[in-house]
């Protein structure tokens, strides 16, 4: 149990490097965050992106389905000087209530690619948006070398191994199951395959749903990874970043600022 708890302790510092080094200042330049900004993080696990939005004063609330993970994040803040200015619920967000309120800003990294029906979701999560809120949206497009998550398996030459999520379902459940014992593990990879997202589906929605794109950025090597793997962020180069479906197997991480 402990050892769980020092996990999730070190991912939640993880997310709040990540979003206070990269995450704040790319959004900072549509607009100024500070106190009076609300930030609602959708998928906040044990709300580490939300820590640098409390930390500038903002009112930060958070949305989780895992209810562990939710009652972690209660205890990491539990100390913080604006506890009070954050609420989280754990819940589906199509079952939350969050009494009708609208937000400046809605953060959601690593999570867009877990959500079924990616249409369905991206017209809902409308409503919690203020008339010039900000979506921010960073994922890992499904064809890049560990789009599927792989990097979580315990067999260490499964985690190492790249592009090996692209194999036909049949095929791929049949080495995940070959070479991973935890059968929850597979179902959550088989699940990842089913959700996962490229960059030119994500656009079709977005147009489709008549959002706007203020800015976009691909990553040759995710700003994430700097914490995790002392990796510097580096841009995708023009040459590959505009090619269609190329660019989705070079990109590790797309962040995304969209507005209604």
């Amino acid at each position: 149990m402990q050892e769980r708890h020092n996990d999730k302790k070190r991912y939640f510092a993880e997310q709040e490097r990540t979003t206070k080094k990269y995450v704040i200042p790319y959004l900072t330049g549509l607009l100024k965050i500070g106190p009076g900004i609300k930030v609602l993080e959708i998928g906040c696990a044990e709300a580490g992106n939300l820590k640098p939005f409390l930390d500038l004063g903002c009112k930060a609330t958070g949305v989780d389905i895992s209810c562990g993970r939710v009652e972690l994040a209660r205890e990491f803040f539990a100390d913080h000087p604006q506890k009070q200015n954050l609420q989280l619920f754990c819940s589906d967000i199509y079952q939350t209530d969050l009494d009708g309120k609208k937000f400046d800003i809605i953060v959601m990294r690593d999570v867009i690619e877990h959500i079924p029906n990616q249409e369905k979701f991206l017209v809902y999560v409308k409503k919690f948006l203020k008339p010039n809120g900000k979506l921010f949206l960073g994922f890992p497009p499904w064809q890049n070398p560990f789009g599927g998550h792989q990097q979580v398996c315990q067999n260490k030459f499964l985690s190492k191994l790249p592009y090996f999520h692209l194999l036909p379902k049949p095929v791929y459940r049949q080495v995940l199951k070959t070479f991973e014992k935890n059968e929850a593990r597979v179902e959550s990879l088989m699940e990842i395959k089913e959700t996962g997202i490229s960059i030119e589906r994500l656009e079709r929605i977005l147009k489709k749903e008549n959002y706007s794109i203020d800015k976009r950025t691909f990553f040759l090597i995710n700003p994430n990874y700097e914490t995790k793997f002392g990796l510097k962020p580096r841009r995708q180069i023009h040459l590959i970043s505009a090619i269609p479906w190329v660019r989705n197997f070079f990109t590790t991480a797309a962040y995304y600022v969209v507005s209604k």
